[in-house]
């Protein structure tokens, strides 16, 4: 188990939350899965995501054929990932919005005010046709 984590509140009196935002997550991910899916698709998810089947158990445990259950579950990852980002108050993807919120109406610090200062003088652009071959030099090895 997890510890619990204190987070403040919008309340007007400065009040505290308790909770394991861990064991609240895997609790909230499940239960979408359970909702959104069908009953197959949620036996798929179920033995291949949850028990950790790899396909050949699936396939023979579900009665289908490779091409079948791939299909079926790249169909399920589509709609789940739609579903969990989607989800309303507060959506099961991207993570970090899940365990740490969003200031609703806060804005980005803005970086209006950046200049970009050079740290030399600009190099020479040399054009090579005008430049005699004498004058060129090219790495010559030395032998040992």
């Amino acid at each position: 188990m997890s510890r619990a984590t204190v987070e403040p509140t919008k309340q007007r009196f400065g009040r505290f939350a308790y909770g394991r935002k861990d064991e609240e997550y895997i609790v909230d991910f499940l239960n979408v899965t359970k909702r959104a899916l069908s009953e197959e698709y949620y036996r798929i998810f179920n033995y291949h995501y949850l028990l950790g089947a790899d396909w050949r158990l699936c396939c023979r445990r579900l009665g289908l054929d490779r091409g079948t259950f791939f299909h079926m579950v790249y169909r399920m990852e589509a709609q789940l990932g739609r579903v969990y980002r989607e989800l309303q108050p507060y959506a099961l993807y991207p993570l970090d919005e899940y365990f740490s919120g969003t200031l609703k109406g806060s804005k980005a610090f803005p970086a209006g005010g950046a200049r970009i200062v050079p740290i030399g003088p600009p190099p020479k652009v040399v054009n090579p046709d005008k430049v005699e071959k004498s004058s060129r030099r090219y790495p010559v090895r030395k032998a040992a």
